[in-house]
């Protein structure tokens, strides 16, 4: 299952990467009638404005897959880093540290993030800042638990004894010691984070500019007929289709690397 699921995000990311060389409509301008079904002009049907779904969902995948890398690589690198640094250094930068964890893990993410989405405005920039936001506590907590076993071993005291910096013995023994464990919980941070800009984007919070699967998805369920006519077998299906293939295909990579990780799993 990991390799088919390996398979499915490459598929993915070369729709994201060459979406206007696989697509032959523009994802933000009419292009046909409206609500035409799958066929040889559109290969997936079009909207109600007539809006080609192919398209959409290409340039669409651009979205999903940029706000969940960006935001596994920032809040798990910015995690890791707080975590390591509180475990090494201890005493009042622990303390501030692990007390912000707390803070951040108790307090309700969606909620939070809907009304800093609100406030920010709804670019995916803006949508990736208020992701980092909420998630990096998670990364945060697992590393500094496994960097408090780490700095007891012994060529690590024996390298900080002989004048090794902290970040000598961060990129030289922490980070490569706990990439396997950062990895998991970054893949884990992608597929929350394309979850949670998908379901931002669902209620309205997206950027409307964008093609995201979220709003393709909100767009159709908007429609006042879409549960009693066919137009729910392209329009609503695909994208929804896309995003659980995408999410589900992370879920599995994220096991297999875990297992990778840890035989014993």
């Amino acid at each position: 299952m990991g390799r088919t699921a390996t398979v499915i995000l490459i598929i993915l990311a070369v729709m994201a990467l060459f979406a206007p060389q696989l697509t032959w409509h523009p994802p933000d301008a009419s292009s046909g009638p409206a609500l035409a079904p799958p066929g040889n002009t559109h290969l997936l049907g079009t909207d109600d404005l007539g809006y080609d779904l192919w398209s959409m969902i290409c340039f669409g995948a651009r979205i999903s897959l940029l706000v969940g890398l960006g935001t596994a690589l920032l809040a798990g690198l910015g995690g890791a880093f707080l975590g390591i640094a509180a475990a090494f250094r201890g005493g009042w930068l622990e303390r501030i540290i692990m007390r912000l964890v707390d803070i951040t893990i108790v307090l309700p993410d969606l909620p939070v993030m809907i009304i800093l989405a609100a406030f920010f405005g709804s670019s995916v920039r803006n949508i990736i800042i208020v992701l980092v936001l909420f998630s990096w506590a998670g990364p945060a907590r697992l590393i500094r638990s496994q960097a408090l076993t780490l700095k007891e071993q012994p060529y690590i005291k024996m390298a900080a004894h002989y004048g090794g910096s902290f970040f000598y013995l961060l990129k030289r023994h922490f980070f490569p010691e706990l990439l396997p464990l950062l990895a998991v919980s970054m893949i884990r941070l992608a597929s929350m984070a394309v979850i949670t800009e998908a379901s931002l984007s669902f209620l309205g919070l997206g950027d409307p500019t964008s093609r995201s699967w979220g709003l393709i998805i909100n767009h159709a369920i908007s429609f006042s007929g879409i549960y009693f006519t066919p137009f729910w077998k392209w329009w609503l299906l695909y994208p929804w289709l896309f995003l659980t293939l995408l999410v589900v295909s992370l879920a599995l990579v994220g096991r297999e690397t875990e297992r990778l990780a840890d035989p014993r799993l």
